[in-house]
């Protein structure tokens, strides 16, 4: 499985990346406008407080959907019996946010979702015509006025040893949104599936950005756009004493948007959060 790197200020780096969505549901991005130096700082910051009893002060609000989840609600992937092995914290610029930590975190989404515009823009462009006139309007006006984008600021605790038997720190999964944005994380563990059922690691140096589809997406260009299986396993040498952070941007449209014949965007959302059980 041939997930390209591809040089964001090359001429042909619109159509490289469109290649390796179509052909992985994934693409790698390096020479981005989002500083590393950036994401190591967040990092730094937020693993802190992961590790303070400060952050069950922000625990999330159920109606809103911001602030910190704890591993005891962490997720459960379709399919899967077992809590993902997590903790996290949900970013949005109207939510809840300690103050030490709200001027580089709201920076770096504002980035984030800059960037994440641009490549709606290079997919509409570079999409054949027949896909890109089955859009129910431009993929980059989707996520106009979207309040819905979420930031996510993932700690994946260190293993203790005794795990429930299964238990992954993320089960493979699809996400639900148009695109993710991913900067590298600061451990190795994330794989993605290919067709015919292998795994892969996809390869991150520091600096480098991860793009892959979402479920919205591949609904919306009706199965063009892969929204390939991804997981984030177990580490097995002395780094499962160390935890792992991650910052995934799920870029959201708004809820109105009509992705098919079948789904709005919240229609759609709203059917796998109850699916993850994170609403009921």
């Amino acid at each position: 499985m041939h997930v390209q790197n591809v040089d964001y200020t090359s001429p042909d780096a619109p159509q490289r990346f469109m290649t390796s969505l179509k052909e992985t549901g994934f693409a790698v991005l390096r020479n981005h406008p989002i500083p590393f130096s950036q994401v190591e700082t967040i990092y730094a910051r937020w693993e802190a407080f992961f590790a303070s009893p400060d952050k069950y002060r922000w625990r999330f609000d159920p109606q809103r959907q911001d602030g910190y989840f704890p591993p005891e609600i962490s997720e459960t992937a379709k399919g899967h019996g077992q809590r993902d092995l997590k903790e996290y914290y949900h970013v949005y610029p109207w939510g809840r946010l300690p103050e030490p930590l709200r001027d580089d975190i709201l920076a770096y989404y504002r980035r984030a979702e800059s960037l994440a515009r641009t490549l709606l823009g290079w997919i509409e462009r570079e999409a054949p015509a027949e896909v890109a006139e089955g859009f129910h309007e431009p993929l980059s006006r989707m996520i106009d006025g979207s309040e819905q984008t979420l930031l996510r600021v993932l700690h994946y605790p260190p293993l203790a040893g005794d795990e429930p038997e299964g238990a992954v720190r993320a089960a493979a999964h699809e996400d639900i949104n148009l695109l993710t944005v991913l900067p590298a994380a600061n451990a190795p563990g994330l794989e993605v599936r290919d067709r015919h059922g292998d795994w892969h690691p996809v390869p991150c140096d520091p600096g480098q950005l991860i793009i892959n589809v979402g479920d919205m997406l591949q609904e919306a260009s009706h199965g063009y756009f892969p929204s390939t299986t991804h997981r984030v396993t177990n580490p097995g040498d002395d780094s499962r004493h160390r935890g792992r952070l991650s910052l995934p941007l799920f870029l959201h449209p708004r809820p109105d948007v009509v992705l098919s014949e079948r789904y709005t965007a919240d229609a759609y959302l709203q059917e796998r959060l109850r699916e993850l059980g994170v609403v009921s």
